[in-house]
């Protein structure tokens, strides 16, 4: 039996005219993640995390913000295709642990559905899908509203 653990960040700038989608969900909030794709930043720091245990690189190198396949992509999908590309390695994902850094909104009332999206899509249970939030007090960029962070770590069994 081999263990692997990775480690996986994002990071979205908050504009306004976008949807929040963190999790897999849309939260309603008044700004929502700037990117590529839907910039779920929680489910790109589990993909990071995914790919970095398997040694496959990361989300960048498999899913390109130059292509135009990319281009608006529901992350469930990306998250999907990384469980993929994990399984064809010959792992499976044993746990996540995530946390996501926002100022605003409150994410506590939607933790349960973000874990029931996560778990589904990686094979696991809601019990192996860990979802924390913080703030950072108001400081930098996180603080000022202009930005979300989210960090992931996996580990993966084969």
């Amino acid at each position: 039996m081999k263990i692997r653990i990775g480690q996986g960040v994002d990071f979205h700038q908050l504009v306004t005219g976008r949807d929040l989608y963190i999790g897999g969900i849309k939260i309603p909030h008044s700004k929502g993640a700037l990117g590529h794709s839907d910039a779920d930043v929680l489910l790109h720091a589990i993909c990071d995390a995914m790919l970095g245990a398997a040694c496959l690189g990361d989300i960048g190198m498999h899913f390109p913000d130059t292509s135009q396949e990319f281009k608006n992509i529901d992350s469930k999908i990306l998250l999907q295709r990384t469980v993929e590309l994990v399984k064809a390695e010959g792992y499976v994902v044993v746990n996540i642990d995530s946390t996501l850094c926002l100022q605003a909104p409150k994410i506590k009332p939607y933790i349960p559905q973000m874990q029931d999206v996560i778990a589904a899509i990686a094979g696991i249970t809601v019990k192996d899908v860990s979802v924390k939030a913080t703030t950072t007090e108001k400081m930098g960029f996180v603080g000022r509203e202009e930005g979300l962070v989210a960090y992931a770590s996996v580990l993966l069994q084969g």
